[in-house]
């Protein structure tokens, strides 16, 4: 239960909703016992969300989103250098266009999101209730994996 939760997060962000169903397919650590590895997909009714995700591979991360008219690719959406600028592509049918933004430390800007949030009265940038139906999501995805059929949420 590590990286995966980002992806599962990234979907249901992208999707504004909950998936319907899921496949899941996962590799366990032989000495750990822990998930190394997941893939799966996601089925929102309107559309999938796939991905593979591992701890032990050699470190690569890219989200792409595909629709009818256009492509975003997003360079190291999880856990990007705090030293490093984070690029974003949209890919058209008409051409391309590179998006730059500051070198940031993700991990700084979620605690003082949250510590603000307590300090000032406020929502948390990301409710109880959203780490809740993450969660679900991510059972499924196990659940799956354990019976090698699709699982209904």
């Amino acid at each position: 239960m590590d990286i995966g939760c980002y992806c599962i997060s990234q979907s249901r962000f992208i999707f504004g909703k909950e998936p319907v169903k899921t496949f899941g397919v996962v590799d366990y650590d032989p000495v750990m016992k822990t998930d190394r590895m997941a893939s799966a997909i996601l089925d929102f009714g309107n559309g999938t969300s796939t991905f593979t995700c591992s701890t032990q591979m050699v470190p690569y991360q890219r989200v792409n989103i595909i629709g009818t008219e256009a492509r975003i690719e997003i360079e190291v959406p999880v856990n990007a250098a705090s030293d490093t600028q984070t690029r974003i592509w949209l890919h058209s049918k008409t051409g391309s266009e590179e998006m730059l933004f500051d070198a940031v430390n993700q991990y700084t800007l979620q605690g003082d999101l949250f510590s603000e949030a307590i300090l000032n009265n406020k929502l948390v940038p990301v409710s109880l209730q959203d780490a809740v139906n993450n969660m679900k999501v991510i059972e499924a995805v196990f659940r799956s994996s354990d019976k090698g059929s699709w699982i209904t949420l």
